[in-house]
């Protein structure tokens, strides 16, 4: 029984390079190639049989990443390989959580993708040398939680407000800063305690700087 593969690449030398690794191997069947992830989506909905994909990473309209992420979704039993020049650890570890099986770069051999092919067929999680120190790596040292940007309805007079209050200012510093009077100052600094709920100083310049507004 052959195994079915579909190739999702927008570079025709890349393109060239793993059909000509995979052409002398018996018992594989390139079904067909995609140029793009939402492409590649495209043929899946038209013929659902395929065991493995090997999968770029950068490509035009929808990245290898999303497009692993959806065919997990929706078609469990495909194995998706990220066969890709990319190594960076974000990239790593966005594609595994998407739920890539395997990630190889394209400088391997064509007995290595062979393998790899076979290996994630029956359960494993191939990768290349590299790339598995990195995952190790990751799983020792996780990357960092990215904070989320939100304003909290700060005006941009309120944003300036924060900074010089990041900067150690007191209110009369920053009232003559900003031509305004200290009362002014005062009702601004409330505004801002409000909106970011917290109840004094400190606590709104570290929010702030958290939320990467200052």
């Amino acid at each position: 029984m052959s195994i079915r593969i579909a190739i999702a690449e927008d570079n025709s030398f890349a393109l060239k390079s793993i059909l000509d690794k995979l052409a002398p191997v018996a018992g594989f069947q390139v079904k067909y190639i995609a140029h793009d992830g939402e492409q590649l989506l495209d043929n899946l909905r038209k013929d659902t049989h395929i065991d493995v994909i090997l999968m770029d990473i950068q490509m035009p309209v929808m990245d290898g990443i999303e497009a692993t992420r959806r065919v997990k979704q929706k078609y469990s039993q495909v194995k998706v390989i990220m066969l890709t020049t990319f190594d960076d650890d974000e990239k790593i570890f966005r594609a595994i959580m998407a739920g890539a099986s395997g990630y190889l770069l394209k400088e391997e051999n064509a007995e290595v993708i062979k393998q790899a092919i076979t290996e994630s067929i029956e359960g494993g999680a191939p990768m290349s040398p590299g790339i598995a120190l990195k995952v190790l790596q990751l799983i020792r040292n996780p990357l960092p939680e990215k904070t989320t940007h939100k304003d909290f309805g700060l005006t941009g007079r309120e944003l300036e407000l924060l900074e010089h209050l990041k900067n150690g200012l007191t209110y009369d510093q920053i009232a003559a800063n900003l031509f305004i009077s200290s009362g002014t100052v005062r009702k601004h600094i409330e505004n801002i305690y409000r909106k970011l709920q917290v109840n004094n100083k400190i606590e709104a310049v570290q929010k702030a700087t958290q939320h990467r507004l200052v």
